[in-house]
């Protein structure tokens, strides 16, 4: 009953979020006195700390109408090319002048873990300019009829396949996280029955390869626990009158929960400082404080079948590294990719997928030619940061965009090599 006790208490403070929404805009109406003093502004500020943080978020949006290619500013617009039930797959489209040249197509597999593709925000925004994006975006499981069927581990794998069949010929895919071993088991299955709609490369970013090496909070977690505690506390049904009433998931608020746990003096820190600064009326911190929580609270609900797949088969068996990974009836062979470049990429200071993890992709693909892969350590930077913020856009992008160029199946001139950072091969 723990997701109806949630939706009911959320139902139940639906009026006095609206009570503190409208006393906060009367304290911060600059028509009011108050809102000139310390004490208008203190009330103001309260007020929409109580508002946001019961408040429930929904799904962001991209927000990505422009872009600049060879220097110039170029309009871009989201276009659905793709759909099935449980995922959408958007394309970026650039409105390119004539006589550009084609640039590669990459297909960016979001990771299904909690929160909405457009965590990928800024990953996506940084490559923009360099090629053609296209995401998965994936749906909401509580958004999603009972009648449309299941979606596990398995489907997952098709999806890739079927999108990557949908692109075409000279296509890249980029995984981020959780989708890493899915996507490499994908590309295991197409190598292994000749498919010429391979991609041309793919590059793997802080996923869970191998969980073995370097364990995790996370990944001790779920070895310490049998799969049916799992199924047994953190699977529910999805309540009425949601679209998927009665689906059985593993809820956002939940995952939310554990995210949050993670690093709760942190987050507690974070909504004291954005209190202050209301009160000091430092508007750009606050507004980096919204624009961070918006996207960070906005969590979707997984189906109990990916779920309990993915943990079971990634976390407890590390089914791919021993070569044990199935797909509907056959074991994935990594040993089959031989024509795909393989990229990885890892943080120093990731503390959800751990140094080496992503890595051990290289040493479970042995057939891969050595000048069609690359391994890079990034420094300083935790798990977001292998595929946002600063150093990524200065570090890891030039790496990714000089890679996917240089093993692009039409001849392209070599691109000049980038320094800084941690490079090494196998």
């Amino acid at each position: 009953m723990y997701y109806q006790l949630y939706e009911l208490n959320h139902a139940m403070m639906a009026p006095w979020r609206a009570v503190a929404d409208h006393m906060r805009l009367a304290y911060s109406n600059p028509l009011n006195p108050l809102s000139h003093t310390c004490f208008g502004r203190t009330m103001a500020a309260g007020l929409e700390v109580l508002e946001r943080v019961t408040r429930r978020y929904g799904k962001p949006a991209f927000g990505l109408d422009t872009t600049t290619v060879d220097g110039q500013p170029v309009s871009v617009r989201e276009k659905v090319v793709w759909q099935r039930p449980f995922c959408n797959l958007v394309h970026f489209e650039r409105m390119l002048p004539g006589g550009h040249r084609a640039d590669p197509k990459i297909l960016m597999v979001a990771p299904m873990s909690g929160h909405y593709a457009t965590l990928l925000r800024g990953t996506v925004e940084t490559l923009l300019p360099h090629a053609e994006i296209y995401i998965t975006d994936w749906i909401d499981a509580r958004m999603v009829p009972l009648s449309d069927g299941s979606f596990d581990l398995d489907d997952f794998i098709d999806y890739v396949i079927e999108m990557l069949h949908a692109l075409g010929p000279d296509t890249h895919v980029i995984a981020v996280c959780q989708p890493s071993v899915p996507v490499l088991a994908a590309v295991a299955v197409m190598e292994e029955d000749g498919d010429p709609l391979a991609p041309a490369s793919m590059t793997l970013m802080g996923g869970p390869i191998d969980t073995r090496v370097n364990p995790t909070a996370v990944n001790r977690l779920a070895e310490e626990r049998p799969i049916e505690w799992f199924r047994d506390n953190v699977i529910m049904p999805v309540p009425w009158p949601q679209p998927g009433f009665m689906r059985l998931v593993y809820p956002g608020f939940l995952q939310l929960s554990g995210f949050m746990s993670m690093n709760l003096d942190r987050h507690l820190i974070a909504h004291k400082e954005f209190f202050e600064h209301l009160v000091k009326n430092d508007g750009d911190a606050a507004e980096k404080h919204r624009d961070f929580y918006d996207e960070y609270l906005a969590v979707m609900d997984m189906t109990a079948e990916f779920y309990l797949q993915t943990v079971e088969t990634v976390f407890m068996r590390h089914a791919l590294p021993k070569g044990e990974m199935m797909h509907r009836s056959r074991r994935v062979d990594t040993g089959a990719i031989r024509n795909v470049a393989l990229l990885t990429v890892e943080g120093e200071n990731d503390d959800i997928s751990g140094v080496g993890q992503t890595k051990a992709a290289q040493t479970i693909c042995p057939n891969i030619p050595d000048d069609r892969r690359l391994h890079y350590m990034q420094p300083d930077v935790g798990h977001y940061g292998v595929f946002n913020g600063s150093r990524f856009r200065r570090e890891i992008a030039p790496r990714i965009v000089s890679f996917i160029e240089a093993n692009r199946r039409e001849k392209r001139p070599v691109p000049r090599v980038i320094k800084g950072g941690k490079v090494g091969g196998r």
